[in-house]
Formats: structure tokens, sequence, C-alpha cells
């Protein structure tokens, strides 16, 4: 028999002061059953730094094909592709031939250096593809405080996510990997 995904609930008051988008979502985020807490914590984070009202969550780990979440425009173009982890080159080159933008949300510790020089050179000759990774403590104890329904106050500013729930309080760092524009 296989396993089914547990279902996390967020509503989630986003202020976000460097794109000035603020709004409040209700979102429903469904954990693969081989889904570590710590990814699942780095999609919501991805969907609260890029929230759009096209922007969803894909099949992820059940698909190949597709990204964690993705941005389409109404014809069905790809306006953003979302992939974590440290996917391959030529997933990447997947991604920039398919999606006007790409962004990785890379993760895995001391995988993430080498990982980097690996595909560093290949990544840079895009002018569509941008990596960022938030801070994995920060991540990781988010994950051992989350709850399956869950209110959050989120404010981004200057590269930082802050989550707010309850009476406690959590910032995310986002470091800049890699920015195409420069």
């Amino acid at each position: 028999m296989a396993l089914s995904a547990t279902i996390y609930k967020f509503d989630i008051d986003l202020s976000n002061m460097d794109r000035n988008r603020y709004e409040s979502v209700s979102q429903h985020i469904a954990q693969h059953p081989s889904e570590t807490l710590e990814r699942m914590v780095l999609r919501l984070l991805a969907y609260c730094a890029n929230m759009h009202d096209q922007l969803s969550f894909t099949k992820g780990l059940s698909s190949d094909t597709e990204p964690d979440l993705w941005q389409k425009s109404y014809s069905g173009e790809i306006e953003l592709w979302i992939e974590l982890g440290l996917p391959d080159i030529k997933r990447i080159k997947k991604a920039a031939s398919l999606a006007k933008q790409v962004k990785l949300y890379v993760y895995g510790g001391q995988g993430v250096e080498q990982w980097w020089k690996l595909v560093q050179k290949d990544c840079k000759k895009f002018n569509n593809v941008d990596v960022y990774r938030f801070d994995q403590a920060a991540v990781s104890q988010f994950a051992k405080q989350i709850e399956r329904s869950m209110r959050l106050s989120v404010m981004i500013q200057d590269s930082l996510i802050t989550f707010s729930w309850d009476a406690q309080m959590l910032e995310f760092p986002l470091e800049v990997i890699h920015d195409h524009d420069q």
C-alpha cells in the first residue's frame, strides 16, 4: 500500500517590502511521504518569497518533468520555474529553456559548495537563472516547530524573511549565490 501525503495548512499574512506586495492567503501544502520537513519548509519559503496570483505548487517529487513551484501565464507559458535541491546541469538547462526565469533554492550543507563548483560555469551562461540558499539552521529550527495548521505573519525586507506565529519569531536570511543580472 502506498503512503499518502501529509497536508499542512498555512494562513499567511504577507508583507513583502522588497516587492511592494501585501496580501493574505491560505495555502495547503502536501508533504510527499519521502520528503523531509526541512524540504517542505523550503518550498513554503520559496512560495512566500515569490508569491504571485499565478504561482502554484506542482507534483514536485512525484514528477521529474515539473519543478517544485511554477508560475504560468494565462496562455500557459512558464514565467517562473522554481527548483529546490541540487539539480544537475541537464535539469537546469531544461528549466532555462522552458521558463522566462529560473530560481534555484539550494540546500544540503557542504554539498552545496561542491555542487556549485560543478555547475557554476554553465549556470553563468544562462541569462535567466538565479541561485539562492536559505540559512539551514533556521530552516531546521522551524521544521521542529511546525504544526499541521498554522497562521503565519511573513515579512520580507532586504532578502530577509521573518516568520511570526503565536508568540514566536524566526528569521530566514537568504544568501544570493548567483544573480544573473550581476
